[in-house]
């Protein structure tokens, strides 16, 4: 089958929501993808930020000063904060400014887009601004980066984790950007003269994405604008704008309306892919804010220009500002008032490019992140039940949305065709289907005689992981291990081809962040018919049965994976060593973000303390964690580990014997 693959700026739809609670739940969706693809799940701990504030220059209502503190120890985001002048103490709204892809970065100031124009006109208005970097430009890059000219850091900003193994660990430049804009919210909040109940955010194009991202995963946050981003078409098209996994389900529409009912503004532009605002992505998201009773908390806006935030544009997003953060009684918008920008010396914070002494290095700072992710899974390691318990409600969510399946599964269908009679035993092929259409699955199908007499039938879905093997004859007849479980009583699946072929080249144009891998289609695959299975409708009758997974191949690491959802599963373990990056970077592998969620052994901890094989393991695959969980919870009889490869009827008879 042909896999329909989406990219960047594959036309995307608003899913039709019809309540409520719908979109809520949704959104709670949304919010933990977001995260999941930016590795910040589990959160990291908000270590010290140590900020640094100085250089103050007062002009006519307001200041300007320099600054620079740590999102992570041994890393440095810079900026410029503006403060109100002649106002009093406060306190006052604060604005976060994330800026665009414009070459020279924050210290852009022309026509088009100025970020010191807003925050200069916001601080007069009686706001605190914050503008910050992109990692790369101008004073927020790493020491072996070295210093470049303004006009060229943005060839430092693509430069991140660009190996492909940080992707097995979802550590991603928009990852970085995303916890810098976490993090410089934490420090508007940690200023003496900043309202914490009137935080915002606003930023154009890459800025723009920044803006509603944060939205989506930000409380915090009273208001925001982003400005010429939100598209049902081009969702991004920068490293810092496409995390894995993010928009395989979802698009810009429904993460800026993620922020919903907060206020937000939506600013577009004619001359770019904003150009539909007023007809597709306004009306789409306005519908959200209608179903939770907050119409007059969004608004959206184009005006005819090309891509920009220029003055038209910014003047929008003050009168917008002024209704939700300042109170302002007057709907108008204010005029922007004449400026002049600092020269680009006075607002850089490291303008000899020289940072401080104990600024990490790219590469150390990817194996400080790597370490991070190791601690955070080391924590979650399960003591006792009560473990057990903490550690399904953190990880669960992770191994969702790492591996792109909805769970539990739900609106499976299953159609029995060409249903014969064969050795005793009553054959079909199974179509099996997922209600939202796409091509199904094909699955052999056998039920040994007295099925439906017994008061607790079991299924055996058995995988091998080929997908490029002609299907079997209609009229085949069971032989080997499906035979000999049909022998003791035992329905038998045998899937025959997945729902979708082998993928194009999984590392290229954002691939990831857009379409399943070959890992996850499989995976979703399996969880499907095993959902079948469990209520197959037998061709002559429904029945409910227990289901035990069975992979061989590359299939038996998908089925660890998918062992939340069978009632028990047989795992080849194929001696991986998973210790090596290149092993789990192989086409039927490659997951981003599983070494988040533990690779295969944290996909079998989740289905704790169902039934167990793991046989074939070798000396390499790791198991401890999991023998660790099963002993914690007193179920070690119910997991078994064996180094070797187990004959077919050692498989069946451990089968029966956890009847």
């Amino acid at each position: 089958q042909r896999r329909a693959v989406k990219d960047l700026n594959t036309p995307r739809e608003f899913p039709k929501i019809a309540s409520r609670e719908e979109w809520q739940a949704r959104s709670k969706e949304i919010r933990e993808q977001v995260l999941v693809s930016c590795g910040l799940w589990p959160m990291p701990e908000k270590t010290p930020l140590q900020a640094h504030v100085f250089g103050k220059i007062e002009r006519n209502g307001y200041s300007v000063e320099k600054v620079y503190f740590q999102p992570l120890p041994g890393f440095y985001l810079a900026g410029n904060l503006y403060h109100p002048v002649g106002r009093g103490k406060g306190p006052f709204p604060a604005i976060l400014n994330p800026h665009g892809h414009w070459k020279e970065g924050r210290l852009a100031d022309t026509k088009d887009g100025s970020t010191a124009a807003r925050c200069i006109n916001f601080a007069r208005q009686g706001m605190i601004a914050f503008s910050y970097d992109m990692v790369g430009y101008n004073d927020t890059f790493f020491p072996d980066y070295g210093n470049v000219p303004v006009e060229k850091s943005s060839l430092r900003h693509r430069h991140f984790a660009m190996n492909h193994v940080n992707l097995l660990w979802n550590i991603s430049l928009m990852g970085l950007q995303t916890w810098d804009s976490i993090r410089a919210l934490d420090f508007l909040e940690s200023l003496p003269g900043a309202d914490r109940k009137r935080l915002a955010c606003t930023g154009e194009s890459g800025g723009g994405t920044q803006t509603f991202m944060l939205g989506a995963v930000e409380d915090r946050l009273a208001a925001q604008a982003p400005v010429v981003m939100v598209s049902h078409t081009m969702q991004g098209g920068c490293l810092c704008e496409n995390a894995p996994g993010l928009r395989v389900e979802y698009s810009n529409m429904e993460i800026a309306a993620a922020a919903a009912a907060r206020p937000q503004l939506l600013v577009a532009a004619s001359g770019d892919w904003t150009k539909d605002t007023l007809t597709v992505e306004g009306p789409a998201i306005e519908h959200i804010y209608q179903l939770l009773n907050a119409q007059d908390r969004f608004r959206y806006v184009r005006f005819d220009f090309g891509h920009n935030y220029n003055q038209t544009s910014r003047e929008a997003v003050y009168g917008w500002f002024g209704k939700w953060l300042l109170k302002h009684p007057d709907a108008a918008s204010p005029k922007e008032e004449p400026y002049q920008k600092e020269p680009d010396a006075d607002l850089r914070v490291f303008p000899d490019g020289k940072l401080p002494d104990d600024a990490l290095t790219e590469v150390r700072l990817i194996k400080s992140l790597k370490n991070l992710h190791r601690a955070q899974w080391e924590s979650l390691m399960v003591r006792d039940k009560a473990g057990l318990g903490e550690f399904k409600r953190l990880m669960q969510p992770a191994w969702r949305h790492t591996l792109q399946i909805e769970w539990p599964t739900r609106g499976v269908r299953c159609r029995a065709e060409r249903v014969r009679e064969t050795e005793g035993f009553t054959a079909a092929t199974l179509r099996i289907d997922r209600s939202e259409g796409g091509a199904g699955i094909l699955a052999s199908y056998w039920a040994p005689p007295g099925i439906l007499t017994n008061p607790a039938p079991r299924a055996v879905v058995i995988c091998n992981g080929k997908t490029d093997a002609p299907l079997p004859d209609a009229a085949a007849k069971p032989a080997g291990l499906p035979l000999a479980l049909l022998q003791q009583g035992l329905a038998v699946l045998v899937v025959d081809r997945f729902s979708t072929g082998d993928p194009p080249d999984q590392f290229g144009n954002f691939y990831t962040t857009y379409n399943r891998t070959k890992l996850q289609e499989r995976v979703r695959d399996l969880l499907t018919v095993c959902a079948a299975a469990g209520s197959v409708a037998d061709p002559r009758g429904p029945r409910f049965f227990d289901v035990t997974l069975l992979g061989t191949g590359p299939a038996g690491l998908w089925a660890l994976l998918a062992a939340p959802g069978a009632g028990s599963v047989i795992a080849d373990c194929h001696q991986l060593d998973v210790a090596s990056d290149e092993a789990l970077l192989a086409p039927d592998l490659f997951c981003p973000g599983i070494r988040n969620i533990g690779a295969f052994e944290g996909g079998a901890m989740l289905a704790a303390p169902h039934p167990l094989l793991l046989h074939n393991t070798g000396v390499a695959f790791p198991t401890d964690a999991l023998r660790s969980t099963y002993r914690a919870i007193g179920a070690s009889d119910k997991l078994r580990v064996v180094a070797s490869r187990l004959p077919d009827e050692e498989l069946v008879s451990w089968m029966l014997r956890v009847k």
